[in-house]
This record gives C-alpha cells, structure tokens and sequence, in this order.
C-alpha cells in the first residue's frame, strides 16, 4: 500500500490505514475498539465509519506491551468465536457423526 511510502502520513487515517499501520488485519481493528484498546477520534455511532490518529497508531505500532495486549486479546477472541461454533456444528450432528446437512444431501 502506498501510505506506508509516504513521507509523512496524514492526520487521520481509516480503519483499513491503522490496521496497515498497526500490522493487523483490517477485521481485527473493531474487535480491538470493542475491547477499548483502539480509541476513535471523535464520538462515532455504531455505524458510522471510524477515523484514527496518526500519530498514536505510530507510538502503538512502537509499544511492545500494548502489541502483547493485542494479540493476547485477538487470540482470545477468535478462540472464544471458534468454540461457539464448533458448539453449534456438533448440536447439528446426526447420531453417524454426520452433520445436518450431510444427512439432507444423503436423504
């Protein structure tokens, strides 16, 4: 991407440029505002699209403990998000083993 050639970035950038920024995936940067560790400039709805600060993404990307706290929180999220779902696959098992709609094709 090209903002990371920039000479110097812009003031506020999108969600898509803090998580080029922060080296994360783009999805990852609500999960992380839910979580309060990611701060949007302003007051935004819900819906409503999301700006950061430059500069406190650099000083982010440059603080190996708040990077810790990320991951930590990114994995426990996505291992909290993966066991629900494999809850509800294994509610949908036939008693072969089989799930639901392998039992439909199979009929």
């Amino acid at each position: 991407m090209s903002l990371l050639n920039l000479r110097r970035l812009p003031a506020r950038v999108t969600v898509m440029e803090a998580a080029v920024i922060l080296g994360l995936q783009e999805n990852d940067i609500p999960i992380l505002v839910r979580a309060g560790l990611l701060k949007p400039l302003g007051n935004p709805a819900p819906n409503a699209h999301k700006y950061f600060a430059a500069c406190q993404m650099e000083q982010l990307s440059a603080d190996p403990d708040w990077l810790g706290k990320v991951t930590a929180r990114l994995s426990r999220y996505w291992r909290h998000k993966n066991k629900r779902k494999t809850k509800s696959d294994g509610a949908a098992r036939d008693e072969s083993g089989q799930g639901a709609a392998f039992a439909t094709q199979a009929a």
